[in-house]
């Protein structure tokens, strides 16, 4: 492998070509830009990640199975890192779990339950990276949005579509909900309370009633100006499934009001006098996605010079011959009908530019076009093109400025699949202009796959034979298979994340990409012509010539892990660090032992441990002359910051709708894990705490209208403005709780507020810690009028706290036992994710026959591996499931070939 990375390295620097035939033959300055810029790349490859996983989408219950390619320069499976991080993020940009996982030849496997605990209905964010990718600026890591349907205690379905009427003053928004149980049943006649909430803080509220069919429609409204604006809100709903049982309901509000912007981009980089300069375009939308758009271009006088239409998820371009001194606006109509004016970039008096023509499937025809300002400033000057793809320079010219246009045809054999970047230099090495065009080579991996019939019965089993071939010839790779049930698992095609999209498309470019594979399905002229369109419009992710020239190479913080490392300090309690001391490292699950010294300033570190993520470690100095004076201080893992998923465009809000057939399947799939809710327990019960227990609070109901239970509070720092979105029937003004339907009636009566007992002032609720509360009961009215006459209130709200437990008195000495000892540390690092096997059962037997088969990922397998012939297969058994089933492999070969096919077959 690496010698085939040297030698593709060597013929690109020695394949310098003139453009023209007058071109000088000092090629001094380039070949210090190729050196300078080759060595970068080599000393500073780029890891990139790609995660195939088993299903595009989830529910509650199942198994999220993926393998992990982890590739460097000219997509090489990576030898520099030995760990990989996966982290799942929910849709509020929190940290749901973090997996940390082996990597052995450029790959990982991995999976994690959707467990009940952990996992809601709601939208995820995948984000995978290794530590070496954190020292660059602009880092690859992998990043993917997936959603998770509820079937299994599912009260209420809903579907929620939005309207916007918003001013320049006023934003306003009419959300119409649909109610359904889990039957599909509406429900009709039936309360609803909502409120609007950004930070804890309810920005508008009210209530309303559905209708025979279970619809509600809910007017939002609020200022431009306000501090917390509706789009930023969350709308929260509550329902009276029974007279006893609430459900709440969450939707977000950041898609509700949806704005637009266009965007304009001149090919490389510049609008130039005097030239008929091809604009790009992309119309988009503030939720991440592409609107159709049209328009005119118009000059200072307002005379029209161009006309443009979308050609592809609001993406297209258009030729306007720019005049100096004059400035230039897109008038765009948008196809839902609203319009705008946007200001096209400064034109530039002197200036060149690359052009480049893609269309031909053999060669890349670049043209380098300046204007009569330039070529008069800089005639006779030596420009320098190069163009890089995949962390390699793959081509480099250099020619005299002798004529105002060049052109040049560079065979597309010279590249790998994937992004190349073009770019004109200076003889000072100052990028002038810049281009990306996308090169589809004819000669990729061909990876195949076959069974011996197109159609199969349910349970029986399937064999399927897997061919990879390059140019012809057999090659030996490393594969996952996914096998599914496509009739419960629908999916869009060109919506999906692939390899080819993971690895040649998204890891390149800045930003989101609509429907990736789009551009690998079944390619055609008018594909490749949109994949253009694409690279026009979006900004790359790659290293910048000026810092190379200049010498500014990356800050390496953070070298490529080899193994799970710990490190740390050792100090006496004073701080002075202990040179050459000893330490003793055990591991008991791993029957590891090993002593280690700390170096002159009192640094230690074990390298390449084999830990699982529940192996204890212990690091004791206890075999030091006075080690009980020490202590051990362990340094700390660096992650990078969570930031808002900027794959947000592909989350779904109407989750029930889109999961109808999945979530019926997988309600009858995981039937057995219903929670029951009568439930007997015979051991003695601990009483709660509650008003019982104080006797100011005696003359109220034996039961509250409504409790809300200390769980429910987690994570609430400001508690009063939790409050204000979890009290049914209560209205909070002006710093006072108020019965919301005596208040609506013009009681303006205060509820009285009770802390373990206590009447005291609304704002003590905010001194208390929302972890010490037990329960927070809500009673509406107190039906003997007691408390109320006696407090001169109107309802109460009686706030418990937690009663602390009783100790038990302990001995001095058994204290000093249960300190935690400085000089010596136990604790469980985070360690390797356990592998897991994806269970395939067996149907040869008789005895299993009679069992219900509802899986929907019917077949997972990480390790398929083609030998010598490019060869392999694999067998599985179906499910009870009938209808086309889906087989997608996906993988790479030894030379950093991509190879993804797909085979359906019929199960009758």
């Amino acid at each position: 492998m690496k010698i085939f990375r040297l030698s593709f390295l060597i013929l690109s620097i020695l394949s310098l070509l003139n453009l023209s035939s007058s071109a000088q033959t000092d090629t001094v300055s380039i070949n210090t830009l190729i050196a300078k810029t080759n060595k970068v790349l080599n000393d500073y490859p780029t890891e990139k990640i790609y995660l195939h996983f088993d299903k595009p989408y989830y529910a509650i219950a199942d198994t999220v199975w993926f393998k992990a390619y982890i590739t460097e320069n000219q997509n090489f499976l990576s030898g520099l890192s030995k760990i990989v991080y996966v982290d799942v993020i929910n849709q509020k940009d929190s940290l749901i779990q973090t997996l940390k996982l082996p990597i052995t030849s450029g790959v990982a496997n991995g999976s994690f339950p959707l467990d009940q605990v952990n996992y809601k209905q709601g939208n995820y964010h995948i984000r995978a990276y290794t530590m070496w990718m954190m020292n660059f600026e602009d880092p690859s890591y992998f990043n993917k949005t997936f959603f998770v349907g509820e079937a299994i205690d599912k009260e209420v379905k809903t579907h929620i579509s939005y309207k916007n009427t918003s001013t320049d003053k006023l934003e306003k928004i009419d959300a119409r909900v649909q109610f359904k149980d889990a039957n599909n049943k509406p429900y009709a006649n039936r309360n609803v309370n909502w409120q609007v909430v950004t930070s804890f803080t309810v920005i508008a509220k009210g209530r309303g009633t559905t209708d025979a069919n279970g619809y509600l429609t809910i007017s939002m409204s609020a200022n431009q100006k306000a501090e917390y604006q509706l789009n930023k809100g969350e709308l929260i709903t509550s329902l009276n499934t029974t007279e006893k049982d609430i459900v709440y309901n969450n939707f977000s509000l950041n898609t509700a009001i949806v704005k637009k912007d266009f965007q304009l981009f001149p090919e490389g980089g510049n609008l130039i006098a005097g030239l008929t300069n091809k604009v790009a375009f992309k119309a988009i939308k503030s939720d991440g996605l592409g609107i159709n758009s049209k328009g005119t271009v118009t000059d200072n006088d307002g005379k029209q010079v161009a006309t443009f239409t979308a050609q592809h998820l609001g993406m297209g371009s258009f030729n306007l011959l720019a005049e100096s001194g004059k400035t230039y606006k897109a008038n765009v109509t948008y196809s839902d009908g609203t319009t705008g004016s946007y200001n096209l970039p400064e034109v530039k008096a002197s200036g060149i530019t690359i052009s480049i023509d893609n269309s031909n499937a053999e060669n890349v025809l670049v043209k380098i076009v300046s204007n009569d300002a330039f070529y008069d400033q800089n005639r006779t000057k030596k420009l320098y093109l190069v163009a890089q793809s995949k962390g390699v320079i793959c081509y480099g010219a250099q020619t005299a400025l002798s004529t105002k246009e060049y052109t040049t045809t560079i065979p597309k054999s010279k590249f790998p699949m994937g992004i190349a970047q073009f770019t004109l230099f200076t003889d000072a090495g100052k990028p002038l202009s810049e281009r990306l065009v996308f090169v589809q080579n004819k000669n990729t991996l061909n990876l195949a796959l076959s069974t011996p019939t197109p159609t199969s019965g349910i349970k029986k089993k399937v064999k399927v034979n897997v061919s990879a071939k390059k140019d012809g010839a057999p090659v030996e790779g490393t594969f996952s298979v996914a096998v599914i049930d496509e009739s419960k698992v629908p999916a869009s095609e060109d919506g999906t994340t692939t390899i080819l999209t993971g690895l040649l498309l998204s890891s390149d470019l800045k930003g989101y990409i609509e429907k990736p594979n789009y551009y690998f399905n079944s390619p055609d002229a008018k594909k490749n012509a949109d994949l253009d369109a694409l690279l026009l419009t979006q900004g790359y992710r790659s290293f910048k010539y000026t810092d190379i020239l200049s010498g500014q190479l990356p800050k390496i913080s953070f070298l490529p892990e080899q193994g799970i490392e710990l490190s740390g300090v050792l100090r006496m309690n004073n701080g002075i660090p202990v040179r050459k001391g000893t330490l003793l490292v055990t591991i008991p699950d791993k029957r590891f032992n090993t002593q280690i010294t700390t170096d002159p300033v009192g640094n230690f570190r074990v390298q390449n441990l084999v830990l699982n993520d529940s192996s204890k470690v212990t690091v004791s100095a206890k075999y030091n002359v006075n080690y009980k004076a020490m202590a051990i201080s362990l340094n700390g893992s660096p992650v990078p910051a969570l930031t808002r998923n900027f794959s947000a465009a592909e989350e779904v809000v109407n989750i029930d709708s889109a999961l109808t057939t999945y979530l019926d399947n997988s309600k009858r799939q995981y039937a057995y894990l219903h929670t029951l809710k009568d439930v007997t327990i015979k051991a003695a019960t601990i009483p709660k705490v509650s008003h019982k227990d104080y006797p100011a609070l005696s003359g109220l109901s034996q039961i509250a209208d409504h409790e809300i239970t200390g769980d429910r509070l987690q994570g609430c720092n400001l508690l009063i403005n939790c409050l204000q979105t979890l009290m049914p029937g209560v209205t909070f003004i002006d710093n006072v709780f108020y019965v919301s339907r005596d208040y609506n009636q013009g009681n303006r009566v205060p509820m009285g507020v009770f802390i373990n007992g206590m009447n005291v002032d609304v704002n003590q609720i905010n001194t208390l810690n929302a972890n010490d509360i037990e329960s927070i009961e809500i009673f509406l009215r107190d039906q003997l009028g007691l408390v109320n006459r006696a407090n001169n209130v109107n309802g109460v709200i009686v706030i418990n706290q937690k009663k602390a437990p009783k100790g038990q008195k302990i001995s001095k000495a058994q204290l000093l036992d249960m300190l935690p000892k400085s000089y010596e540390l136990t604790f469980s690092p985070q360690g390797y994710n356990k592998e897991k096997e994806f269970y395939s059962p067996r149907y040869d037997v008789a005895a299993n026959m009679n069992r219900n088969d509802l899986r929907t990922t019917i077949y997972w397998n990480p390790k398929i591996v083609t030998d010598a012939t490019g060869n392999s297969s694999f067998e599985f058994y179906n499910a009870d499931g009938k209808g086309q089933y889906k087989v997608i492999i996906e993988g790479i070969d030894g030379n950093g070939n991509l190879g993804r096919s797909v085979l359906r077959y019929l199960v009758k």
